[in-house]
């Protein structure tokens, strides 16, 4: 992992810790780079998992066509009607979609989440890379991981197992 670089200006997530601060919902308009799409049997009721569960906003909607979401920059989703061909699914997807939070909204975003839905969440959970997650499933069976960098400690295991992957220890400038 040498070629390389810092390049934090460029992402809306702020640098962990006990202090950290979540963006506000970003309104403008841009050429999005990514965003997930996802087919909805019953628009209403995803939109309102999507909007009071995980927090994202109501950018915009056509009705019936699209609703697009957004949280921070770059976070951004369409729902859109399924098809008549459309089998909604009974498992969730194996493939998941994450998005990054703030550590003080793991549990918010998981109590938000269970008062929809109760068995909609799975975590919090620490993951090898210093992390915190939930997984959450949401009415359309999408799998959603939200994720939460955690404060770094460079004596902690989290910093080993960051240092046996090769990134070092952040600067103290």
């Amino acid at each position: 992992m040498s070629d390389y670089y810092d390049a934090f200006e460029v992402s809306p997530v702020p640098l962990p810790g006990p202090d950290a601060v979540a963006p506000e919902p970003f309104r403008g308009i841009y050429g999005m780079p990514q965003f997930l799409t996802v087919p909805c049997a019953d628009l209403a009721v995803s939109t309102d998992f999507w909007v009071r569960g995980l927090g994202f906003i109501d950018l915009f909607n056509v009705p019936g066509q699209v609703v697009h979401l957004r949280r921070w920059t770059f976070q951004d989703v369409l729902l859109v009607p399924a098809g008549p061909d459309f089998t909604e699914p009974t498992t969730p997807s194996a493939t998941s979609v994450s998005f990054s939070c703030v550590l003080n909204q793991i549990e918010q975003v998981a109590e938000s989440c269970r008062a929809i839905a109760p068995d909609s969440v799975v975590g919090p959970r620490d993951t090898y890379w210093n992390t915190r997650d939930i997984e959450v499933i949401t009415p359309e069976r999408t799998r959603v991981i939200f994720t939460a960098a955690k404060q770094y400690e460079a004596t902690s295991q989290g910093a080993r197992n960051l240092d046996a992957m090769g990134i070092p220890a952040p600067s103290e400038s």
